[in-house]
């Protein structure tokens, strides 16, 4: 997608408040990739993505900014958190993994789209097999010498052994195919149940392997399984409207071609990947004491060949990752930037601090975005019949409540937001029914008596041993 800076960070800005400097370092590095595009190949190769680190406290919206920047353009994205990898040696998910995680993104984007693009055609060969699931014609028999002898009272004869008049009756009348077809489309049949044959997506004996912290051998395993065990169908009961969501995506399916997806996906992956590393900083600093620990250094040596530029083999093929984007991201509460191997520094040259949020960024937080969260407290109310309407005075004060537990308390930045929201709506959830169309208003006072437990023991804990 090509978009100005400008306009990445206005798309930004409809879901995230504040953090102005973060939005222009995520539009900057992403307006480089499409300039980078428009160059010759030779100077293309040697221009690298500025990967970029993310200091904040937690809540903020880091995670948030990369999630929303990867969706502005088709770009496969991942996050992970680096204190989930281990240095290698040891049992446990090794840093190659987040490559091959993106790869798996990679491939159901690019699948779901071409799926989607091949809705129509699915749509109108679902229709047929939901027609023949409908009109079923009689199974004919084997044509062997012994067919003869196989007949039974309530079953016709072979179709080469049966008559003229037997023939008609088994056929289906195109006069009736047609108007089951027109009330199919008129969706008059949607809720009937049917009887339709589906394909299994899953083959036995996998489950039963013991995982040896090798992710590599279990995926070549599951592969290998899959390989030798044909595709079995098993019959399920269902409505026509489940039923014609089933054969839709089994004909898109049957429609693709997955080698081409692959190299689609492939190439999305290294020109276009995004990957967000969050807990960096829990990674940073020395060794604290001895034990069982795997070294977090140990962490930081394996994913630096990673983010510098290497070839990573995933079961699809080798994926090189000198184009991917990295974005990490840390509180770094206890350690700093500098307590990373200089190396990992090192390819991490733009620096953005986040800043901490305040009673201001909580009143837009909660009104402003496309998905904030008044917007998404009415709209859950509205489905039990309960209207809500929240008053600017109650906004404030639950903007302000929300800022002083954060000051006095852990700040877990807007996250707050939603402790101090179900707290305060809590009884009128529980009692919904009761409320049933009718308008409940949010006001000050309303605030004030559902979370006077809060404002009354804001600072208990600094009491308690």
């Amino acid at each position: 997608m090509n978009l100005t800076p400008k306009e990445i960070v206005h798309q930004l800005d409809r879901y995230i408040i504040g953090q102005e400097d973060a939005k222009r370092s995520v539009a900057i590095a992403l307006r480089n990739r499409y300039r980078r595009n428009q160059l010759d190949e030779n100077i293309r190769e040697e221009i690298t993505p500025k990967n970029i680190i993310m200091i904040g406290p937690t809540g903020v919206g880091k995670t948030e900014i990369a999630r929303r920047l990867a969706k502005l353009v088709r770009a496969p994205f991942v996050k992970v958190e680096a204190t989930k990898f281990t240095e290698v040696g040891y049992v446990g998910r090794d840093v190659e993994s987040i490559i091959r995680d993106l790869v798996e993104f990679a491939i159901r984007m690019v699948k779901n789209e071409k799926m989607e693009n091949l809705r129509e055609k699915a749509a109108i060969v679902a229709e047929e097999r939901l027609l023949d699931a409908l009109l079923p014609a009689k199974k004919k028999r084997a044509s062997t010498p012994f067919g003869i002898y196989q007949e039974s009272e309530n079953e016709p004869v072979d179709s080469e052994y049966s008559s003229p008049e037997t023939k008609e009756e088994n056929a289906v009348p195109s006069s009736t195919r047609e108007k089951l077809r027109l009330r199919l489309r008129e969706g008059k049949l949607e809720e009937s149940l049917i009887e339709v044959e589906i394909d299994e997506s899953h083959y036995p004996g996998v489950g039963i392997l013991p995982s040896f912290g090798n992710e590599d051998m279990m995926i070549q395993i599951q592969d290998v399984f899959g390989n030798l065990f044909p595709k079995q169908t098993r019959k399920k009961k269902t409505s026509i409207r489940e039923a014609r969501r089933i054969f839709e995506q089994e004909e898109a399916q049957k429609m693709i071609d997955m080698d081409e997806v692959i190299d689609e996906a492939i190439q999305l992956s290294e020109q276009n990947g995004i990957v967000f590393l969050d807990e960096i900083d829990k990674i940073a600093g020395k060794e604290m004491g001895s034990g069982p620990d795997v070294s977090r250094e140990g962490v930081q040596r394996d994913i630096l060949p990673i983010v510098e530029g290497t070839v990573v083999m995933t079961k699809y093929g080798p994926i090189k990752t000198d184009f991917i984007l990295f974005i990490a991201a840390g509180a770094f509460h206890v350690s700093k930037v500098s307590d990373l191997i200089p190396e990992l520094q090192g390819r991490f040259p733009i620096r953005v601090e986040l800043k901490s949020l305040t009673e201001e960024d909580f009143k837009q937080i909660l009104t402003q975005p496309e998905n904030a969260i008044i917007k998404q407290q009415i709209a859950l109310m509205a489905t039990e019949g309960v209207h809500l309407v929240f008053t600017q005075d109650a906004i404030c004060e639950i903007s302000s409540i929300s800022y002083t537990m954060n000051q006095s308390k852990e700040n877990i930045g807007a996250r707050r937001l939603h402790t101090v929201m179900e707290r305060l709506l809590e009884e009128l959830s529980f009692h919904a029914e009761d409320y049933k169309d009718k308008t409940v208003t949010i006001d000050r006072a309303f605030v004030q008596q559902n979370l006077h437990d809060i404002i009354k023991n804001a600072d208990l804990h600094k009491y308690i041993i």
